[in-house]
């Protein structure tokens, strides 16, 4: 208890500033929408963009925690990402606030992968899913704080000072990851250092690992459903499909948010329990992928109504969309301790790429029916575009199912 205090609690800190800048769109993306007369293309895009530097910093940033240790990467990291948020918050267009959340994405980027690299690190194999689990646990609070706690307070501090209070977190929190990390485990060997290029050229080896290719499609698809939709698009669905007011759509995405807390405790904990008595490492994962297909086909073909029905189906797309931390780690067990940020990166950095293209291509779907007479989208453009990721999920469980079996007893 007391290292995941004073390591893995830190970093999870970071996945509460992650969690809560990717929804707080879906509480005041409409909002935004009206203020700077934006398309639903031009939200995706907004949308999109965190997205987007959060990708582009993968790579880079694996190769940082690998060297130089989450203490020291993460702790500049989450600095960078303060100064995005006032930026936001500042913002006097639409341009301004893209490019705040262009540079929050870069000082967001390490944050679960730098938990990774610390558990992986500080805690035994079968228990590194565990200790994920409850550090995303923590991160998907930031969530439940973006939803109903936010919109209680928007009519006194504006969206504005959600971004303002956001940047005031960012700095304190890597002010505690600077005293409380320590470097690496006592007694632990130094990684041994190569040139840049050579540390650059060990994602090879990852990209084309047979693990790696046959399991990510589904681990990257399974999460990139709760950055889609917790991250913008849920709470328009509520609005237009579900015909939910303000208030409402707050609880629901408060729901949503709980989920993805749940499930993060859950699924982390089921995952090392089972993985203790011999289970595979890729059965809670893949059961996991197998549920979130079945309820968005609910959602295509009877979409749900009722403030109770609703809330209990979004619940159950986020706690199942919540094992995807635990695929990661999962992933991750094929190879060595030394490339275990480079392994979460490359997973992460293929599925926000993932999330960019699919935030902006939801948005475009759903701009191909006109708006509605209260500035909302049609319902038909919601039904077809949750059609393609349903689609891509499918496709990627076909892929992992592949010439045999899918689920092989985990290592000792």
């Amino acid at each position: 208890m007391r290292a995941f205090l004073r390591i893995t609690l830190p970093l999870a800190a970071v996945n509460f500033l992650n969690q809560a800048s990717r929804a707080v769109l879906a509480l005041i993306g409409p909002l935004l929408a009206l203020e700077f007369a934006l398309s639903a293309s031009d939200l995706g895009l907004l949308a999109a963009v965190l997205f987007v530097a959060y990708a582009a910093t993968q790579l880079p940033v694996g190769v940082a925690l690998d060297r130089y240790g989450p203490r020291r990467v993460q702790a500049v990291l989450t600095l960078l990402a303060g100064l995005g948020f006032f930026l936001c918050a500042f913002a006097t267009g639409p341009i301004m606030l893209g490019a705040g959340r262009f540079i929050t994405g870069i000082g967001i980027a390490a944050g679960l992968m730098a938990m990774l690299k610390a558990n992986t690190q500080w805690f035994p194999r079968h228990r590194v899913a565990a200790m994920t689990g409850a550090g995303v646990f923590v991160g998907a609070l930031g969530g439940v704080a973006a939803t109903l706690p936010l919109a209680t307070i928007l009519p006194f501090v504006g969206w504005r000072g959600g971004f303002l209070i956001l940047g005031v977190l960012a700095l304190a929190v890597a002010a505690w990851i600077w005293f409380s990390l320590a470097d690496a485990p006592p007694g632990a060997a130094r990684p041994a250092r190569r040139d840049l290029a050579a540390e650059i050229a060990a994602y090879g080896p990852i990209f084309t690992h047979p693990t790696f290719l046959r399991f990510v499609p589904a681990i990257i698809v399974l999460s990139a459903m709760n950055f889609v939709y917790s991250g913008l698009w849920a709470g328009p669905w509520l609005r237009d499909v579900g015909g939910l007011d303000d208030g409402p759509r707050a609880t629901i995405l408060l729901v949503y948010a709980a989920g993805m807390a749940v499930g993060s405790m859950l699924m982390g904990q089921l995952s090392s329990a089972l993985q203790a008595r011999g289970a595979p490492a890729m059965l809670v994962p893949m059961l996991a992928v197998c549920a979130q297909f079945a309820i968005q086909l609910v959602f295509i073909l009877n979409p749900p109504a009722g403030l109770l029905t609703m809330g209990m189906v979004w619940f159950a797309f986020s706690l199942f969309g919540a094992a995807g931390p635990v695929g990661y780690a999962a992933v991750g067990q094929g190879f060595g301790a030394e490339l275990a940020g480079r392994v979460a990166t490359a997973i992460n950095f293929a599925m926000l790429v993932l999330v960019f293209i699919l935030q902006y291509v939801i948005g475009a779907i759903i701009d191909l029916w006109p708006r509605t007479e209260t500035g909302g989208w049609a319902t038909a453009g919601y039904g077809w575009a949750m059609g393609l990721t349903a689609s891509l999920q499918a496709a990627a469980l076909l892929w992992a199912w592949r010439g045999g079996r899918v689920l092989r007893p985990s290592p000792p």
